[in-house]
């Protein structure tokens, strides 16, 4: 596939734009991987981000009721227009994913998403963007059912972490979605190669949050002042990070049943409701 990509690329005068984070699939198994993570059918409707050269994107709507693929560059957007120009199911827009919401991109199709029906997100994603696209979506208000992301090898890892690895990006990814990695994906696999090799991961999206929490954006606050120096015992990085002491932290983190000296790496979603609980009232 790489001689069709390189075809394609001199075809249309092009060259990747690193600067954009342009790295093209280049191993038809990786393609076959990710649709076939998306479990896709008849009826889905789904988001592409970065279709690039649309090889993806072709395998896609072979397989959906309607795609919607954005691509930024619009260099590429011309070459998309003219590859997929047969199928009737595909819309092509120009634009940066950040700035257009799902409920935009999706509005021809708000009569099936109010039913129910819901919709999917398949992306290679740039490395550098990875983690505000996802938030992207998970935090929207129109979510999909299932996202199936191309990330960074190191990102993907972080993202389905386990207590005792856990991260703010886990963290904040967890409370929405079940992370699942599918494969490994060597940097060999793209043209031109990346420096580092990436995970189809998956994430399927709750329909209700896993914990209960009344105020999201009370909660990362908490979460994030926990994470502000992952290093340190929690004690020390919740008294920092909210601007109280350390002796206060720890007498309401033993009426949570947490050991003060544990770092914030090791707790669950459920220990940081509780954090959360305690916590809440100190910051109003």
């Amino acid at each position: 596939m790489i001689s069709q990509v390189k075809a394609l690329l001199s075809q249309f005068g092009l060259k990747a734009k690193k600067r954009l984070g342009q790295h093209f699939l280049i191993e038809e198994d990786v393609l076959d991987c990710v649709v076939s993570a998306a479990e896709l059918s008849s009826e889905d409707i789904v988001i592409e981000v970065g279709p690039g050269l649309g090889m993806l994107t072709r395998k896609l709507a072979e397989e959906v009721a309607r795609l919607v693929a954005v691509e930024l560059d619009p260099r590429l957007v011309g070459v998309l227009r003219r590859r997929l120009s047969l199928f009737t199911n595909v819309r092509i827009v120009q634009g940066d994913i950040l700035k257009l919401t799902p409920a935009l991109l999706l509005e021809h199709d708000l009569r099936a998403l109010e039913s129910g029906r819901g919709y999917k997100v398949v992306a290679n994603l740039p490395y550098y963007i990875t983690s505000p696209v996802l938030h992207h979506f998970l935090e929207a208000s129109w979510k999909p059912s299932l996202m199936v992301v191309m990330v960074q090898k190191e990102v993907g890892e972080a993202i389905a972490a386990t207590c005792g690895k856990m991260s703010l990006l886990s963290v904040s990814t967890q409370l929405y979605s079940r992370p699942t990695i599918i494969a490994y994906v060597p940097r060999r696999s793209f043209y031109p190669p990346p420096k580092v090799d990436s995970i189809v991961l998956r994430l399927d999206v709750y329909s209700k949050l896993p914990i209960e929490v009344s105020d999201v954006s009370g909660f990362f606050h908490i979460v994030t002042s926990g994470f502000s120096s992952p290093r340190k015992q929690l004690r020390n990085s919740l008294a920092q990070g909210l601007g109280i002491t350390s002796d206060e932290v720890a007498l309401l983190l033993e009426k949570a049943g947490i050991e003060a000296k544990r770092r914030a790496e090791s707790l669950s979603l459920e220990e940081w409701r509780k954090v959360w609980e305690l916590f809440e009232p100190r910051r109003k």
